[in-house]
């Protein structure tokens, strides 16, 4: 039995390519104990605005963590940055076809964090966005497993103790990835790249312009919003 693994970190209101990667393997590990990365797309994403793209950044608490893992990043609680996005949100998708299905939750989801901790907010989003999706496979946390390691051997280690048989990595791996492909093969591990091109749809305010968060899709396109990431381009894909 073939059995697809991807690993990636937990960011913020993930873009199309991220759930199209997440739709096609059995195991999905969201790689939560590696170091925090300030300004990537764990604590941010872009949305499209009648002025262009617009970053939504989640405000942490940095100062003197400078190596502090992502599972353990909070948000900086005396900022207001929740209804800065849902106002913003509001603002440029209100007369979407699909907001009113489902911007409420989304509302709710922002609003109501309680524990404080990022990854907890970009978890309970990524699975909202999972049920909207109807993406239904299994998912895990490589803090909850037994693997241990840096970079490729940590990626070879978990796919190991999950049975892995194909590893699926996005292209921005492979500057270190390519450096460890004997390894997994030697593990009897096949290793492809996935390559996604963002497919077009219906987009307010053009010309369309492609890696937005996926509130763009899912407001746009509402119940077709799956066909329309799959009808991206998938290569090296077996």
């Amino acid at each position: 039995m073939d059995i697809k693994v991807a690993i990636m970190q937990p960011t913020y209101l993930p873009w199309a390519g991220y759930f199209a990667l997440m739709s096609r393997v059995n195991h999905f590990v969201f790689l939560d104990d590696v170091q925090f990365a300030k300004r990537s797309w764990q604590q941010r994403n872009q949305i499209k605005t009648t002025n262009g793209v617009q970053l939504l950044t989640v405000p942490v608490l940095s100062s003197g963590r400078e190596r502090q893992n992502l599972n353990k990043v909070l948000i900086d609680s005396h900022s207001n940055y929740s209804i800065q996005h849902i106002k913003t949100i509001k603002q440029n998708y209100s007369k979407s076809k699909y907001f009113k299905s489902y911007f409420p939750d989304i509302e709710n989801i922002l609003l109501k964090n309680k524990s404080g901790l990022l990854i907890d907010l970009n978890i309970e989003l990524i699975n909202y966005f999972r049920h909207v999706l109807g993406i239904t496979n299994n998912t895990l946390f490589s803090s909850n497993l037994k693997s241990e390691g840096a970079k490729s051997s940590y990626l070879l280690e978990i796919c190991k103790e999950l049975g892995c048989t194909h590893y699926l990595s996005p292209p921005g791996s492979s500057e270190y990835l390519d450096f460890a492909i004997d390894e997994f093969i030697s593990s009897s591990i096949r290793v492809s790249y996935f390559e996604y091109a963002h497919p077009q749809y219906q987009q307010h305010y053009p010309p369309f312009i492609p890696y937005m968060s996926s509130l763009d899709i899912i407001f746009n396109e509402g119940p077709k919003s799956m066909d329309v990431i799959l009808s991206g381009e998938l290569k090296k894909i077996s």
